[in-house]
């Protein structure tokens, strides 16, 4: 334990340098290696290649719906030959009810998607 100013000063600043930050590694130099750091730091090539994955599976479940699950429901409800014709008064609702479907299972299979992965340890 220290007993006197010198020694209380130089304990402190003892504790000073040990909680100093180490001085962070110098910028890249060059637009190209500042380029790639900016990928590397911003993950931007992972993000670009979920979001086009995301826009294909998208449009895949979409073609799920539209050309498999409507037909279907349209031999289960014969009276509705189309689904987006179907009017409730002055409003049509067919086209609601069609994109709320089509909402429902993409998010159904997301979620499958999604479920899966976890059980697969995918991250």
């Amino acid at each position: 334990m220290p007993t006197n100013d010198e020694e209380i000063l130089a304990e402190l600043r003892e504790i000073k340098k040990l909680l100093t930050p180490a001085p962070a590694a110098a910028a890249p130099k060059g637009l190209v290696n500042e380029f790639k750091a900016f990928l590397d730091k911003y993950g931007v090539l992972g993000l670009a290649v979920a979001f086009i994955l995301g826009i294909y599976l998208g449009n895949l479940v979409k073609a799920l719906v539209t050309d498999l699950i409507l037909p279907i429901l349209g031999y289960a409800l014969p009276n509705i030959k189309d689904i987006n014709t179907v009017m409730a008064g002055p409003f049509g609702v067919g086209d609601f009810a069609n994109n709320l479907l089509t909402f429902i299972i993409v998010a159904l299979v997301i979620f499958l998607i999604v479920k899966l992965s976890t059980k697969a340890k995918l991250k």
